[in-house]
């Protein structure tokens, strides 16, 4: 009976305590839009700043686009006068019986249809040849350094300068090493002969940047400016006298 009691009061409390939370819930005032202390326009101005902070808070990363990557080889150039074509770290360019010297690694950088730069991967430096036919080391790319890269019809391969040959026959004027591994005049090179057939021996494929004449010019023009001559240019008259003793 007491137990039956005490739940009823119990009941009751709960009762009168459900109905006051709902009548507080129902009284409590609600504000009108029109009595919003943000109005209609100061909430959009908000809404629009807060996006624009938003996208300016970070910058998207530029992308930048990839550099022209070429196709080359490093190789070993074989002569069939039975040396390999070296360029020691002086800037010297001749043959030599041994296979395994470093100085007989070259980079063979394609820049331009079946025309290749020759680069000693030690020395790096560019084999080129002048108006006058003799070869020499550039440490910057240019046309000089440019040379036709052919396939003989005994399978060999001969490498000719792209600028410059004979005036008058129009014949082309060639890379090419003497029975003594003596590099030879460029005009005094013929295609058939031995002395001008190479065989290169690839070692790995590897993937190069594109040489940049622009930034060749701006130093040949400093160069020039300062009035010091390079050390190839100063190399050219003493080698062509030795190539012509040989």
């Amino acid at each position: 009976m007491a137990a039956a009691i005490a739940s009823s009061l119990i009941r009751q409390k709960r009762q009168a305590r459900e109905s006051n939370s709902d009548r507080v819930a129902t009284s409590k005032p609600r504000c009108s839009p029109t009595k919003d202390p943000h109005s209609l326009c100061e909430r959009h101005f908000l809404g629009v700043f807060s996006k624009v902070r938003f996208c300016s808070g970070k910058k998207r990363p530029v992308r930048r686009k990839p550099e022209p990557q070429l196709k080359g080889i490093v190789t070993r150039l074989f002569s069939e006068q039975g040396f390999y074509l070296q360029m020691t770290p002086d800037g010297t360019i001749n043959g030599t019986k041994d296979e395994n010297s470093d100085y007989t690694l070259f980079n063979l950088i394609p820049v331009g249809l079946r025309v290749v730069a020759i680069q000693a991967v030690k020395a790096g430096l560019y084999v080129a040849m002048n108006a006058e036919g003799f070869l020499y080391t550039s440490d910057v790319f240019t046309v000089e350094c440019k040379f036709k890269e052919s396939v003989f019809e005994n399978y060999y391969v001969i490498y000719s300068s792209t600028v410059y040959r004979q005036h008058e026959s129009g014949r082309a004027w060639f890379l090419g090493l003497n029975k003594e591994g003596i590099i030879m005049k460029g005009n005094r090179v013929k295609k058939t002969k031995p002395c001008s057939h190479f065989v290169p021996r690839p070692i790995e494929v590897c993937m190069y940047k594109e040489p940049s004449m622009h930034e060749i010019e701006e130093k040949q023009l400093s160069q020039k400016d300062s009035g010091t001559p390079s050390r190839n240019e100063e190399e050219i008259n003493q080698d062509s006298t030795e190539q012509e003793g040989s």
